[in-house]
Order: C-alpha cells, then sequence, then structure tokens
C-alpha cells in the first residue's frame, strides 16, 4: 500500500514539474513573437518632402540634387516629438547633404547610397536624443546638371505666336516715301 502512495506521489509531482515547464517555455516564446520585424508591423512610415539641394563647386551652381525619402520610426515617440517629423527630416537632410564634403553628387556611380542613408538616421536619432528612425526607404534620388535643367525649360517654353511676330514694331525705312492721298 506504501509503494502505491509513493507511485501515486511521484506521478503527480512529475505531472506538475511537467506541465510547469510547458506553461514557462510557452510564455518565453509568445514574449519573444511580440516583437514584431521591421517591415510587418509596429512601425509608421512618414514620408518626407521632396528636396532640391543646390551642388557649388569652383564658386558656382554645377547642379541640383533632387531626394525624397521614406523614414520608419516608432509611433509612440514620434507622437512625443514637439515639431512635426517631416520639418525634422527636411531640416536634417540639408544639414547632413551641404555639410557633408564627402558627397559628391556629380558622379552618382560613386555615390554610396548605403552610407547616405545610415549617415542621415544616425544624424536624426543623433539629434533627437534616441532611437526613434530606424530604416530609410529612398523613393527618388536624381541629379540633375544645370544644362539639363536649362534644356528642360526650353522644350517647355512655348513658341512664340505668329500674330505676335507680325504686331511688332518694326523701324521704318528710309528710302519709303509717304503714301499719296
Amino acid at each position: 500500500m506504501i509503494k502505491l502512495a509513493l507511485t501515486a506521489v511521484w506521478i503527480c509531482a512529475v505531472t506538475l514539474g511537467a506541465v510547469y515547464f510547458a506553461i514557462q517555455t510557452s510564455s518565453t516564446n509568445e514574449a519573444e513573437a511580440a516583437v514584431p520585424p521591421p517591415f510587418f508591423g509596429g512601425l509608421d512610415y512618414v514620408r518626407g518632402e521632396v528636396i532640391s539641394v543646390p551642388v557649388i563647386r569652383d564658386g558656382a551652381v554645377q547642379g541640383y540634387f533632387l531626394a525624397r525619402l521614406v523614414f520608419t520610426a516608432e509611433p509612440e515617440k514620434l507622437a512625443k516629438l514637439s515639431i512635426q517629423p517631416q520639418t525634422l527630416i527636411t531640416d536634417e537632410l540639408y544639414t547632413h547633404l551641404m555639410g557633408n564634403p564627402n558627397i559628391d553628387f556629380t558622379t552618382m556611380e560613386t555615390f554610396d547610397l548605403t552610407q547616405f542613408r545610415e549617415g542621415v538616421r544616425d544624424a536624426l536619432n543623433a539629434r533627437v536624443g534616441e532611437k526613434i528612425f530606424h530604416e530609410i526607404i529612398i523613393e527618388q534620388v536624381d541629379y540633375l546638371t544645370k544644362e539639363e535643367i536649362r534644356s528642360n525649360m526650353q522644350r517647355r517654353r512655348p513658341a512664340a505666336p505668329a500674330s505676335a511676330a507680325a504686331t511688332a514694331p518694326t523701324e521704318p525705312a528710309a528710302a519709303e516715301e509717304p503714301a499719296a492721298h
């Protein structure tokens, strides 16, 4: 009889231990699964404005760098910002692009897009004092030279109307005689 009672206590202890272990294991898996992957939720997408930065070399404007970026950020922290995220992003982009002499827009082949992304993201996070911005998605990056801009403007400019040329003032010919009445 004692062997039967000890066996029953042993079975109960093993069963309780197994249930406790199963509950602990499943709760840690749920805590790990609660963190969403970066591109599947949990982050807001903040779309920046199109910026146009003049590229100045040798004291003259050589062209314009155009960019539009999208940032992923934590919505709770974005709501706590006292300034609009788009304004902060635009200001930091101008600061980064104008203040970084290592960025060469004239040769887009040597432009390091990864370094550009990380530099802007790190500068934004350093400016606000904590990691709010996670990823930068490039929506548009272009470099237009002055010549390209001029040729685009000339293609868009309408031709002078024919009636305007006919009504343009002309100088009277010196050899003409006044018409008789």
